[in-house]
């Protein structure tokens, strides 16, 4: 009955939208006419349909189910709260598949409560909750995400690079630093205030509801909203928010907050949003502070607000963080919280209390590995902090080896030892730049003392 109620209301709200739509035209014919003189027979062919699914429940295919379990597998997890693991689930993976796609069409699925875990925020003594999904209910959202991904991705704007398909956080800043070189250099630096926490079920709906009618899928959306939480033993329903950790949220952010990047585009502002993380650009001071004002009202809109504290207009020569790095005229590399992140790392694998062990060069080299990977790259200005990252993770081993934090150590121990004989990755050796032909290239390594 609910999901019944939901596509009625849906339909009603389509017929409302194209009733005003078709009002809004007879009353102004000659402006229609003149938009439409302007609009080419290409831009026509190329502009986003809007799409009003009304049956997608039969898109289920065995095929789909196989795909969405693979998904599962390469983002691993841990189990919920039933204890199955990944592993587990798919040591009997026909049945369970055939199972769970069975109760996705007959509309006999239901959700189990999210295992709440809470992780360390970096740079603070606060934690961030996150709720984890059973495996079959990850496999159930992996679905419907990739029923409704096509759908809306071709309405969302350019400005948005979080979760979808060739974009990532470096085309988000990669566009970024082209508009600071046409002149964008006034930020505004903002931030939602507990986004995922404070996003109400009913407009995430009815931003759903703007391209789906299959009350089938728009009851399934609900139910992974409505699944509740186990924290300590105890259930806690869950009334509003998207979960941290769900499959399917990323994708819901990316609907609500496409409401936030037209009203900008609309309004002429130019922006950048990876998921929650946005900033604003304008050539003036005076601009972003009208953008601020845009921004407040379409998040008033959603229901959601802007953190005051976290919030401000600042400029590209002066920096400001996004995304991890900190990005400024004269260097664009790691900002603090990330790299006291990864000295984090490195000092709990290279306690002096445990053995030193080829181990625990593996160890050093995958978190090396992966912060290179991150921040190693064309438009960063980091070697110099590398090359510092990379003296002091040597020191660290170096303390570890000999069970004392003494600095004479240092030129007992080469760092030839390091990279040649135990195979030491360093963070320097990932640096790339772009030569006078626009190719990328890595950086040679400087001779170091320690």
């Amino acid at each position: 009955m609910r999901q019944a109620n939901i596509g009625a209301v849906c339909h009603q709200r389509h017929n409302q939208v194209l009733a005003g739509k078709t009002q809004k035209l007879r009353n102004s014919p000659a402006n229609f006419a003149e938009s439409d003189r302007m609009t080419t027979k290409r831009e026509r062919l190329t502009m986003p349909k809007l799409i009003k699914a009304h049956s997608l429940i039969g898109r289920i295919t065995p095929k789909l189910m196989r795909q969405s379990f693979l998904a599962v597998k390469r983002n691993r997890g841990a189990a919920g709260v039933d204890k199955i693991s990944v592993a587990m689930f798919e040591a009997n993976l026909d049945d369970n598949l055939s199972a769970l796609m069975r109760d996705l069409k007959d509309r006999s699925f239901q959700t189990k409560p999210l295992r709440r875990v809470y992780i360390p925020k970096t740079g603070s003594t606060k934690l961030r909750p996150l709720g984890i999904p059973i495996v079959r209910d990850r496999m159930a959202q992996e679905v419907v995400r990739r029923l409704l991904e096509p759908i809306f991705e071709p309405t969302f704007h350019d400005a948005s690079h979080g979760f979808r398909k060739g974009r990532s956080c470096h085309t988000a800043i990669d566009s970024l630093l082209k508009m600071h070189d046409e002149g964008f250099w006034h930020v505004l630096d903002a931030d939602i205030k507990g986004f995922f926490d404070n996003l109400s079920h009913k407009v995430i709906m009815n931003a759903v509801c703007q391209r789906v009618a299959d009350g089938n899928i728009l009851g399934l959306v609900e139910k992974f909203l409505k699944a509740g939480v186990m924290e300590d033993g105890v259930f806690k329903p869950t009334t509003i928010g998207t979960p941290q950790g769900g499959v399917i949220s990323p994708l819901l952010a990316n609907v609500v907050l496409n409401h936030m990047d037209q009203a900008l585009a609309n309004a002429g502002y130019r922006h950048v949003r990876y998921a929650d993380d946005f900033v604003v650009l304008g050539k003036t001071k005076a601009e972003t502070q009208d953008a601020l004002e845009v921004v407040r009202q379409s998040l008033t809109e959603l229901g959601l607000e802007l953190s005051e504290e976290k919030t401000k207009i600042t400029t590209y020569g002066k920096g400001y963080e996004f995304l991890g790095f900190r990005l400024a005229s004269r260097s664009r590399t790691m900002r603090d919280k990330s790299k006291s992140k990864f000295q984090d790392k490195i000092r709990e694998i290279t306690k002096r209390s445990h053995n030193f062990e080829s181990s625990v060069i593996d160890a050093v080299n995958r978190v090396i590995r992966g912060t290179a990977n991150y921040f190693a790259q064309p438009f960063a200005t980091s070697r110099w902090l590398f090359q510092k990252l990379d003296s002091w993770t040597r020191m660290r081993l170096r303390a570890m080896k000999r069970k004392r934090k003494n600095y004479g150590d240092n030129r007992k121990i080469s760092v030839k030892y390091f990279s040649l004989k135990l195979g030491l990755l360093t963070l320097e050796q990932f640096c790339k730049c772009e030569d006078e032909n626009g190719e990328t290239r890595n950086v040679v390594p400087r001779r170091v003392a320690t």
